[in-house]
């Protein structure tokens, strides 16, 4: 049992580096902050809750896909590297497309919806 309690004491750290260190991260929880406003206060079914969670889900754990991948490369090499360059780009084209879906599911859900408040 310590050894489960050492290893969640390890992933909330680096939930707190992540969430501390990296500004995109931030932009992105803001947003998530923002969609979840929304979702409070226009009509959001159990199954658009689901799909929204599982994007919000999905760009927050890009992003910190990515930072893992840029520290490691960090790490492996400080010199200019093809592959390190590729593997940088990769991982942020990664955080790039999920964030881009994410926000066309958004689009999906939220603008008939404030469409028919605005009526």
């Amino acid at each position: 049992m310590k050894k489960h309690g050492i290893s969640f004491k390890h992933a909330f750290n680096g939930l707190l580096v992540a969430f501390k260190e990296q500004p995109n991260l931030k932009i992105h929880l803001s947003f998530a902050v923002l969609v979840i406003a929304l979702g409070y206060f226009l009509p959001v079914s159990y199954l658009e809750w689901m799909i929204l969670i599982f994007s919000i889900s999905l760009v927050l754990i890009a992003e910190m896909m990515n930072t893992t991948v840029e520290a490691v490369t960090d790490l492996l090499t400080e010199k200019w590297h093809l592959k390190a360059e590729i593997a940088k780009d990769v991982g942020a084209g990664m955080v790039l497309l999920s964030a881009f879906f994410a926000s066309i599911v958004g689009l999906i859900i939220f603008v008939p919806k404030i469409v028919q408040v605005l009526k």
